[in-house]
């Protein structure tokens, strides 16, 4: 009888694993990033199996990039977003780029992929979906208004708007 039990426990874990998916949901097609601003990346942390990966950025077009650069060499799945900044990608703008999140001992070994995303010029403005009421990962990025930079409000999941404003984490 415990053999059993063990035996579908066993089962079941490992069909719990195998449903669980890492997906990028920052950036995409439709929610592309600007060059020399800060970025958004985020991801479904709450049902990805990984507790940590290496975050790279990609291109398809060999001439753009030769080869996935790391952005960041270990990033925790529990923070579910990330703010990008111009340091860490300072990718010419154009399209076909993508990020990767992959195995930090391996970076050949690639969890999930994004799909393809434009980068845009300095001065462009971010996507209108992206603004803080349609986002869901907790984390927003939009335009200033101001020519030349961009305001980038990151809020931790669980944390409250009143919260984060106490804390100095937005910019009012």
């Amino acid at each position: 009888m415990f053999s059993r039990i063990a035996l579908v426990s066993t089962v079941a874990a490992f069909v719990g694993a195998a449903s669980a998916q890492l997906t990028i949901t920052t950036p995409s097609a439709n929610l592309w990033w600007v060059g020399q601003s800060l970025n958004t990346l985020a991801w479904t942390c709450s049902s990805s199996p990984y507790q940590n990966f290496t975050v790279l950025l990609a291109n398809s077009n060999p001439a753009v990039l030769s080869a996935p650069i790391a952005i960041i060499a270990v990033q925790y799945n529990y923070d579910c977003s990330e703010t990008i900044t111009q340091q860490q990608a300072s990718q010419a703008p154009g399209t076909g780029y993508t990020i990767q999140l992959a195995n930090t001992l391996n970076s050949t070994d690639v969890y999930t992929t994004s799909e393809p995303f434009e980068i845009k010029a300095l001065g462009a403005s971010y996507p209108a979906s992206a603004s803080p009421s349609a986002t869901s990962s907790g984390s927003t990025a939009q335009s200033s208004g101001k020519t030349g930079g961009a305001l980038s409000t990151y809020i931790p999941v669980g944390m409250s708007m009143a919260a984060a404003i106490a804390l100095g984490l937005v910019v009012a």
